[in-house]
Formats: structure tokens, C-alpha cells, sequence
């Protein structure tokens, strides 16, 4: 595996020149890596993880997670309707599960009423959807692997009464 795309699974936090210490390469050695994985379209971009929990504009935005059920189309099987639900600018994130559903979609809204009518007008309508399970998300406690303290921070254990 590259070193540099290693790296940025096991230790997405790191700089540059923190990556070049821990591979044994030089800065510009690690930039040659990541424009390489830019190229073939591994390395997408940088994200950063917020909390904004205290951000009262951003607080306005609900979030949910919607289970679809499908029918698979012949010859395409799941990947044209997923690729289509996929290319909704209300979606996040759109997988491919096992089990009771077929797609697991992260949808984002300016409002509840919003986020119903994106999966009532929209994505219900589309040929091949059988079936929509909606679940907003109501409060974050962790978001790519940072805990959020959301106030309460936890220093010790838990009280433990006889």
C-alpha cells in the first residue's frame, strides 16, 4: 500500500511534514504522493471535523438518515439508482448495505419540513425505490472518530452506586 495513502487512514491529522518524519520520505516526496492520489481520484480532499452544536446558524440544518429499498435494474443492479440518488445535491452520503435495506443515504436540509419534502417529491418518486425509512438525527456524540462533549465534558468514571 502507498505509505502516504496509509497515512492518511491511519493518521488523517497529520501535516505534510509530519507524514514525511513518519514515512522516512522528504515534504516534497509526500506532495509528489499526494498529487498522485489526487490524479487517480483516491485522495479527494481534506474535510474538517466541527462541532456545531454551539453555532446557532448551523445548528438550523437537520440531518437525517433514510433506509431505501430498491429493485435492482437489469443489467445495472443497484449502482444506476444509487449513482442517481447519489447526485441529489440534498445527499451527503449515499452506501450500498447488506441486510433489511439496500441503500443507507445521509441526507442534509434547511429544516424538517424540507428534508420530508426531498424524500416524499424526490427520491420516493424514483422508479425503482420501493420503500423510504427516515430518521433524523437529533444530536451528534461523536463525528469521525472526535467525541463531541456538547457541554459535558467526562473526565472520570462513572459514579458507581452500592
Amino acid at each position: 500500500m502507498n505509505p502516504i495513502l496509509k497515512l492518511l487512514i491511519d493518521g488523517g491529522q497529520l501535516s505534510t511534514s509530519q507524514m514525511a518524519k513518519v514515512a522516512g520520505l522528504t515534504e516534497a516526496e509526500v506532495n509528489q504522493h499526494l498529487d498522485q492520489l489526487k490524479k487517480d481520484k483516491i485522495f479527494l480532499g481534506w474535510r474538517p471535523v466541527l462541532d456545531l452544536s454551539h453555532e446557532a446558524a448551523a445548528a438550523t440544518a437537520v440531518r437525517a438518515v433514510i433506509e431505501v429499498k430498491v429493485t435492482p435494474e437489469r443489467g445495472g443492479g443497484f449502482n444506476r439508482l444509487a449513482d442517481r440518488i447519489a447526485r441529489f445535491d440534498e445527499v451527503e452520503s449515499c452506501y450500498l448495505m447488506s441486510g433489511a435495506y439496500d441503500l443507507l443515504v445521509f441526507v442534509k436540509g434547511g429544516s424538517l419540513q424540507k428534508v420530508a419534502a426531498f424524500v416524499s417529491e424526490k427520491l420516493s418518486t424514483i422508479e425503482g425505490v420501493l420503500s423510504t425509512s427516515t430518521h433524523f438525527m437529533l444530536r451528534c456524540y461523536k463525528e469521525q472518530g472526535f467525541l463531541l462533549d456538547g457541554g459535558e465534558a467526562q473526565t472520570s468514571r462513572l459514579n458507581v452506586t452500592p
